[in-house]
């Protein structure tokens, strides 16, 4: 099987400008920002409960803790929002305000308290990206994104391997593509 498209930014910008062309717009464009810029897999988003990402006071948290039965690998630990995607859970939070903690974070249609569950979300990335015309991209695009977008930044393969909440180094590897942008720069290194 091939590995999910990584994302360039336009690319990400055309999923995003056909998202608001939608219905759900907010809902659809706060559950996408998930995978791209905090790392999350699209099961761990669908997990999400209103009480995982907003404190009592009513604010998006900046750290998210998902506890065993949330992650893939039965495994807590601890997801670090950036101020861009906070701001983001802000505006769909301002238009679909929760009524509960125990809630479910992206309610989907059928299913408003409990939301989409993982197999559902995962199918709804695909039909996006298909839909803004991005071929090979599905559920893990985001975070194959994410994790491209850090590496050339600079960032280590052990900060990545627990941004993406890895075991094993050479897992977090899989993940990292290298980009025709990345090796010129890499060359004139030298």
């Amino acid at each position: 099987m091939a590995q999910a498209k990584t994302l360039t930014p336009q690319e990400l910008r055309r999923v995003l400008d056909h998202i608001a062309t939608r219905p759900h717009a907010a809902r659809n464009r706060a559950a996408l920002l998930m995978t791209h810029w905090s790392g999350m897999r699209v099961g761990e988003v669908a997990a999400l409960r209103v009480g995982d990402v907003v404190d009592p006071t009513g604010s998006v948290r900046s750290e998210i803790r998902l506890d065993a039965a949330q992650t893939k690998g039965k495994h807590a630990r601890v997801v670090f929002v950036n101020e861009k995607l906070r701001k983001e859970l802000a505006k769909y939070l301002a238009v679909h305000p929760p009524v509960s903690p125990e809630h479910k974070l992206f309610y989907s249609q059928k299913r408003r308290r409990d939301g989409f569950d993982a197999n559902t979300l995962a199918q709804f990335f695909h039909h996006l990206y298909r839909a803004a015309g991005i071929e090979g991209a599905s559920s893990h695009s985001g975070r194959r994104s994410f994790a491209t977008a850090m590496s050339s930044q600079g960032v280590g393969v052990r900060v990545l391997m627990r941004a993406l909440g890895h075991r094993n180094i050479s897992s977090t590897i899989l993940y990292i593509d290298a980009s025709d942008d990345m090796l010129r720069r890499a060359v004139e290194l030298v």
